[in-house]
């Protein structure tokens, strides 16, 4: 699960505290759960067996859960990434590759757009710019989890919510004060 190194200083820099870990009791005493991911979605959920269980029984609990970019599409049903994958089904939808005719992966900074405003996009601007680093996305069959889209070759989620769970296809972690102010907001959430 990349950059586990870089997310938690993002998240020490936006007030929070954070722990790397795959230990259960440590994920039972967290009082929010982070799942970051940069790599194959296969990879990643065989690395999270060991605590699948009790991070679905956390987020059955009402426990906050932020996914970012894998992190976000591990929370589906399955994935199409080399082969047909089991996700967490968290949500259901399915994860697809971009279409072709783009660039794969798509990366670098690109425009965000919110059309749902809750606390946890909460004073960001319109429009803003964030950094993607995906080869695929999510395609949920519950519409109304989509907070915000972004465009490249299809109009795909940037932003899902679906209390407790909160997650991003970007990297807030490198995408500067916009996306610092968006950890802070899954911070505050966490603290409620």
């Amino acid at each position: 699960m990349g950059n586990l190194r870089g997310v938690k200083l993002a998240i020490e820099r936006a007030g929070g505290r954070a722990v790397i870990t795959n230990d259960p009791a440590e994920v039972t005493e967290a009082d929010a759960i982070v799942l970051p991911g940069v790599g194959a979605f296969k990879d990643a959920m065989e690395r999270l067996r060991s605590i699948e269980e009790v991070v679905k029984d956390q987020i059955r609990a009402g426990k906050p859960l932020l996914g970012i970019c894998l992190g976000l599409q591990l929370l589906f049903t399955e994935s199409m990434e080399g082969g047909l994958h089991r996700g967490l089904d968290l949500l259901k939808g399915r994860v697809v590759k971009l279409p072709a005719g783009v660039k794969v992966p798509h990366m670098g900074w690109n425009k965000v757009n919110i059309a749902k405003w809750t606390r946890f996009v909460e004073d960001l601007p319109q429009g803003a710019y964030m950094y993607f680093v995906h080869s695929f996305y999510a395609d949920p069959l519950n519409k109304d989890v989509v907070l915000a889209t972004t465009e490249y070759g299809v109009e795909f989620p940037s932003i899902v919510e679906a209390d407790p769970l909160y997650a991003t296809q970007f990297h807030p972690e490198k995408s500067g004060k916009t996306g610092l102010k968006l950890l802070r907001n899954f911070i505050s959430i966490a603290k409620r």
